[in-house]
């Protein structure tokens, strides 16, 4: 029975092979005839008869458009009017409103897991000590009897829950969506990555419209529900993949950081609409009404009117490089081999490339942009609640005076990602029509600079917070780290400059992998490292963090310009199946 099964398969196998090469051989001929039509030379082959392309011949020809040492990333989209063709402002703005959406939220959710631990705390104690009183909890008013220790930890162990969970399960989902996202276009994986969302805001809702009889952890469900989808990491990733489809390799920091810009922006202006809507209307429900509104107008408005940056024909070249692969290595095992081998880490694998047309340098490459970009959102990540709790014990900050610190932040950070980053970028590089004339080439020694140049001004702000003994100093060392901003979109539109467009979203993908491992590890390090030290030498936890800052820094040095994966090389030798390179 298995040798009938196996005789099988092989004449499936051998099927398939004889359905790829007529219909490699029709595109042949259409080429063909295209290139007569235009007065073009045919391909030749060593023996001077016409190229037959076969399993193993490229997609494109040797010589043709991938030679002329242009981009030619929007030519499927040529003949499309202006309004049906990708652009990145077409999902920047819904994305500046999503990034409101998720500022907007943190603060009006906090406070209501505080005021649902409060009551669940109030309740409990009540049955067990009939003399025990506390206030009835007021759902979006000040609850000062709310502030005492017992209530803060379970909190705190509560959100520490909720973010391991949207954290770990984003950590398995990012590199999936990110690789589905190259098969099957962006639009689709954006729409997915705000569905999770939209469940979490429903479950919220529910339990600011009844919190007397809402389980508080229900809403763990919700948390679990965002990470499943990706969480807002998986949606940053495949906006950059979008831009990276329809920007030119040198003006891919330039659309990264309007990206990043809107990131911040909305992260800023968020808690302030949000916290306004709050004193108006006294409920704190309609600011999860609205930011329900929000995430569904993003998942309408992609649909409907952005167009898609990956053109059908792409999706299917991807799809069949992707089932050949399978193929070749024995990837297409029945479901539980699958589940037996489910490895977290393996999608990391893309950022060692193997094999014709990589090299050691485009490795060593790769593995050092994944790193330094990791720590500066690590770190990122780490310090934002710190900093907060910092201020407030060292100089007395309450809400005004944190909210005008992180205000300050965030507008020199937006000043830097959309102001000075572009005119960097045009000054060095020239006008944006001039880059579709400049292939994909790795890093130039603009990127490198950049990078170096970010990175550095982040140690220095950290430091700073390190040495500042005044408020107005820690804004200052504040805005000084700001000026950093610029290296994040730098260093994964540098990523990109690497790999075949094909593996753009695999390639996003890992690096949210590594973001929400991040998202999980950094905080509860740092958080662990200021509990332990506040005590003694409450800078400590800055002073670990200019470290790690400065680790990065030196790490940016083994960094090489012009290192690429050379897909002519690759498509020549797998053109050639008895090269030894291949066994």
């Amino acid at each position: 029975m298995d040798h009938a099964d196996a005789i099988e398969a092989d004449v499936e196998l051998e099927a398939e092979a004889r359905e790829r090469d007529l219909r490699l051989n029709g595109d042949a001929q259409r080429r063909k005839a295209t290139r007569s039509a235009k007065g073009e030379m045919e391909i030749q082959t060593s023996d001077g008869g016409p190229e037959e392309p076969g399993e193993f011949s490229p997609l494109l020809p040797s010589g043709e458009d991938e030679d002329d040492g242009q981009w030619h990333g929007m030519d499927d989209f040529a003949d499309r009017p202006w309004w049906n063709r990708p652009n990145i402002f077409w999902v920047l703005a819904p994305f500046f409103l999503m990034a409101c959406a998720f500022g907007g939220v943190i603060t009006p959710k906090i406070n209501l897991i505080l005021d649902l631990i409060c009551q669940k705390y109030i309740s409990e104690q009540e049955m067990l000590d009939p003399n025990f009183y506390l206030a009835p909890v007021d759902f979006g008013g000040a609850n000062g009897q709310c502030r005492i220790p017992e209530v803060q930890e379970a909190v705190a162990k509560f959100t520490l829950w909720g973010s391991l969970l949207a954290g770990i399960f984003s950590a398995i989902t990012s590199p999936k969506l990110g690789a589905l996202s190259d098969r099957y276009g962006r639009k689709v994986i954006l729409v997915v990555t705000s569905m999770g969302t939209i469940a979490g805001e429903v479950l919220t809702i529910l339990a600011a419209t009844y919190p007397e009889r809402f389980p508080v952890n229900f809403l763990l469900v919700g948390y679990a529900l965002d990470g499943m989808t990706g969480s807002f990491i998986v949606a940053m990733a495949i906006a950059n993949a979008y831009a990276t489809d329809c920007t030119p390799p040198t003006q891919r920091n330039v659309a990264f950081g309007y990206f990043h810009g809107a990131l911040f922006s909305g992260i800023a202006l968020g808690p302030i609409v949000a916290g306004y809507i709050v004193k108006q209307t006294g409920r704190i429900v309609v600011v999860f009404y609205i930011l329900l509104a929000v995430h569904l107008f993003f998942v309408v408005f992609v649909s409907v009117f952005v167009p898609e940056s990956l053109s059908k024909k792409r999706q299917l070249e991807n799809r069949e490089k992707h089932d050949q692969e399978a193929i070749r290595y024995g990837l297409t095992a029945d479901w539980t081999s699958r589940f037996r081998s489910l490895n977290i880490l393996t999608p990391l694998k893309v950022l060692w490339p193997s094999g014709p047309g990589s090299s050691r340098a485009l490795r060593r490459n790769l593995i050092t942009l994944a790193a330094v970009d990791t720590i500066v959102f690590g770190v990122a990540m780490g310090s934002m609640s710190i900093i907060i709790i910092y201020t407030n014990y060292m100089f007395g900050w309450e809400s005004f005076e944190s909210g005008r610190f992180m205000s300050i932040v965030n507008s020199s950070r937006v000043v830097c990602l959309l102001l000075v980053l572009p005119a960097l970028t045009r000054y060095v590089r020239g006008a944006p029509e001039n880059a579709k004339t400049q292939k994909n080439r790795g890093c130039d020694w603009f990127d490198l600079a950049v990078i170096r140049v970010s990175v550095f001004f982040d140690t220095l702000g950290y430091v700073g917070y390190t040495l500042s003994k005044t408020g107005p100093m820690m804004i200052l060392s504040g805005a000084t780290a700001a000026i950093g901003g610029i290296g994040s979109p730098t260093l994964q539109s540098s990523m990109t400059k690497h790999v075949p467009a094909e593996q753009t979203g695999q390639l996003l993908g890992a690096s949210g992998l590594l973001h929400a491992l991040a998202r999980v590890v950094a905080p509860a390090i740092f958080n662990a490292i200021y509990a332990g030290t506040v005590k003694t030498f409450p800078q400590t936890v800055f002073v670990c963090l200019a470290s790690t800052f400065g680790l990065a820094f030196v790490i940016t040095w083994f960094l090489r310009t012009n290192v690429y994966f050379d897909e002519d090389k690759a498509a020549q030798e797998v053109d050639d199946p008895s090269d030894s390179s291949l066994r």
